[in-house]
């Protein structure tokens, strides 16, 4: 297994779901952790427990990594408390569900900070040190949403393609130089995720477990790939741009996403 025992690993999204599944999963395994997101109570509750349950440390950081400047407060705080940053865990997100031009633009905007520009500023951030440890683990999490075009969740779809291509460059970049990457990509999973873009139909195919998706990439470091897909199931899906033409993909998915109205 990669090294987690006694290693310091932040989670961003820490609070629910995937993030959550991440914290405990890593605990178990002996890792210190840094939880971050904005439900401060919900942090240290989970922090508290973690810590009772498996001997471990545990910081807890509320952040909304959404607001500008929010990512650069976040490593400045685990300079201040001589945080070393062994494993980077870009979970943190969110999507918006129906016509592009009647969402909030605002909403949107917060959505594209969040799913991008925070996952590239804390890799900026916690990269280097890292390197020059020549040791590091980095999984931003993405979606089989980065496959194909999502019509009717359209800035969704294009943040998680970016979180994709962004993982996969600098895997290359770097297998060489001690750091691992992982853009790990599941698709519907029993999370709060559904219920904070407000449409069931959002949803597509079997959910999974945030604890299946854990272990799938935990599996997928261990083998050293560039992406892993949970579920048979959705790693076909994640397959199907390649044998359809990009219109056929657009049609299938817009009628899979049709919005209620």
């Amino acid at each position: 297994m990669i090294p987690i025992q006694n290693k310091w690993t932040l989670i961003t999204g820490a609070s629910s779901g995937i993030g959550e599944a991440f914290a405990r999963e890593f605990a178990a395994k002996g890792s210190h952790l840094i939880l971050v997101a904005r439900s401060e109570d919900k942090l240290i509750a989970l922090a508290e427990k973690l810590k009772r349950e498996y001997r471990i440390q545990a910081e807890v950081l509320v952040a909304d990594l959404s607001q500008e400047g929010s990512p650069d407060r976040l490593y400045q705080q685990c300079v201040e408390r001589g945080l070393n940053v062994d494993i980077l865990i870009n979970n943190a997100g969110f999507a918006t569900y129906g016509f592009f031009e009647q969402l909030s633009g605002p909403r949107q905007h917060e959505e594209v900070m969040l799913n991008v520009l925070a996952v590239v500023d804390l890799t900026h951030l916690f990269l280097p040190d890292m390197l020059k440890r020549k040791s590091g683990v980095i999984i931003n999490v993405a979606s089989t949403a980065a496959f194909q075009p999502l019509p009717n969740m359209a800035v969704y779809g294009a943040t998680k393609a970016f979180v994709l291509s962004f993982t996969q460059a600098l895997w290359e970049e770097n297998r060489k130089r001690g750091v691992q990457f992982l853009a790990l990509c599941p698709g519907s999973t029993e999370t709060e995720f559904f219920n904070v873009v407000g449409a069931d139909e959002a949803s597509v195919g079997k959910r999974d477990t945030p604890e299946n998706v854990v272990q799938v990439a935990l599996r997928s470091l261990q083998a050293k790939k560039v992406f892993a897909v949970p579920g048979f199931a959705n790693y076909i899906s994640a397959q199907l741009s390649r044998f359809f033409t990009r219109k056929q993909m657009l049609y299938f998915v817009g009628r899979m996403l049709r919005t209620r109205h």
